[in-house]
């Protein structure tokens, strides 16, 4: 059943001292030091008893700061009745002290009781406790009965005020607490977005590279088979080892983009059409510098595109378009198609399947098929 604000507790935090700043520690400690030493003064000074009955008073003065003690244990830890027996002890002890003669140290118990009462138990436990103190008080207070009044008003007044001001702090400590959980979690949240995209990017760079470099072993072992030329043989090695060094390359491209060090995506695409015969690069729209993860992406189609091209349509005339829009940039590679070459069933065929995984994670999209000439794929990605 849902506690209301009558059965409610203060919360742990509000009851704790721990979550108060130094000064309010320094201070609350202060004033019980200073109560305590009043009523050690009053029993062993008082001139009711001398004697073993000082030594009485002042145990029970001491008794009745380890109850106290008791109280705020049990309160802290939500224990209704054992909190409600001590305090019935301490409302007790003042009013054997009031018995034998002490007065003030009565008068205080009573008043403490009923301003902890309020600052520390649940409100439907709270008022009777109080209301016993304070009644306590005015029976025995030799004060008017204005003065009284207003000063058993003024301590009711003080131990709701107290309350609502732990209260207040407890709540500012379990929002920061969850604040810090929060931001926490957005951490780790990002710590393994980052890993996901670090491993994204060095998989389509090793992917890339190792498809690239296993289309030209491929050659290579179809002539070797077929006893080609040795000049032929040795082309495609040489061509599948330049393939690791740019993967090399790739890769530490990779970890600087990582690093927010990316070269120029226009330059990055001329210098990949380089590699390709019959290939020219067209970029439209405005120029602008694009989100890390796009120009990746952007790299990384290109890169498959015409790696696609070379095992699929070699010799083929290939267009790369670049475009710029108002709120994404389009890259299109299209090729004028012909004859299948050789290597067209080597490889995994998940290159353009991860390409187009890529693009969906960053709210984008890839279509890739024939045309009327040959082959096209067209990657748009919002920025």
């Amino acid at each position: 059943m849902t506690e209301n604000a009558w059965t409610r507790w203060p919360s742990r935090e509000a009851l704790s001292r721990k979550e108060r700043t130094r000064p309010r520690r320094l201070f609350a400690s202060a004033v019980r030091l200073m109560v305590l030493a009043i009523l050690l003064w009053g029993a062993s000074t008082s001139s009711v008893v001398h004697g073993w009955g000082a030594v009485g008073a002042t145990a029970g003065v001491l008794m009745a700061a380890l109850v106290a003690w008791a109280f705020y244990r049990t309160t802290f830890e939500h224990r209704l009745w054992s909190s409600l027996a001590l305090v019935t002890g301490l409302l007790g002890l003042a009013l054997a002290a009031q018995a034998v003669g002490f007065r003030v140290p009565a008068l205080v118990i009573w008043c403490g009781c009923a301003v902890t009462a309020l600052e520390r138990l649940p409100l439907a436990a709270a008022l009777p406790m109080a209301s016993a103190g304070l009644a306590s008080y005015a029976a025995f207070n030799d004060d008017a009965w204005l003065t009284t009044a207003a000063t058993a008003a003024g301590l009711a007044l003080v131990g709701y005020v107290v309350r609502l001001d732990a209260e207040a702090r407890g709540s500012a400590e379990r929002l920061l607490a969850q604040e810090r959980a929060a931001l926490a979690a957005e951490a780790e949240s990002a710590a393994l977005g980052e890993r996901a995209r670090i491993a994204r990017e060095i998989h389509d760079v090793l992917a890339h590279s190792l498809s690239a470099q296993l289309v030209h072993l491929e050659a290579a072992r179809l002539l070797i088979e077929r006893d080609a030329d040795r000049d032929q043989i040795l082309e495609r090695v040489v061509a599948a080892r330049g393939m690791a060094r740019e993967g090399l390359e790739e890769t530490r491209q990779a970890l600087s983009a990582l690093r927010g060090e990316l070269t120029p995506l226009e330059d990055f695409l001329t210098q990949l059409v380089d590699t390709t015969t019959a290939a020219e690069v067209t970029i439209t729209g405005e120029h602008r510098p694009l989100p890390a993860e796009a120009s990746q992406a952007v790299r990384r189609v290109a890169q498959e595109a015409l790696t696609n091209v070379r095992k699929h349509a070699p010799g083929a005339e290939v267009r790369v378009r670049l475009e710029y829009g108002e709120h994404q940039v389009m890259l299109d590679v299209r090729d004028s198609g012909g004859s299948a070459g050789e290597l067209a069933g080597s490889g995994a065929g998940y290159g353009l399947l991860g390409m187009r995984e890529r693009a969906e994670l960053l709210g984008g999209s890839l279509e890739a098929g024939p045309d009327k000439e040959g082959f096209v794929v067209t990657l748009k990605v919002p920025v």
